[in-house]
């Protein structure tokens, strides 16, 4: 399960690990737009596979910011 990010923004802090098991709702990371704060959390409950980016990476809206693999 793709995780993408729903506004363009710069990674403020990557919270979670690759490899850690989330539950849907988890705080994996957090985005900075016009001095905002906006978490990006788990869409579904299982095993971060794969990180995308980085932090102070710039992303775009609809851009793959992390993978779920669901329980």
């Amino acid at each position: 399960m793709e995780v993408r990010a729903e506004l363009t923004a710069t990674v403020w802090k990557v919270v979670a690990e690759v490899g850690a098991t989330v539950s849907e709702g988890d705080e994996l990371l957090i985005l900075e737009s016009m001095k905002m704060e906006i978490p990006v959390v788990a869409s579904v409950s299982g095993t971060l596979t794969e990180l995308r980016v980085a932090e102070e990476d710039r992303i775009n809206e609809g851009d793959v910011v992390a993978v779920i693999n669901p329980s």
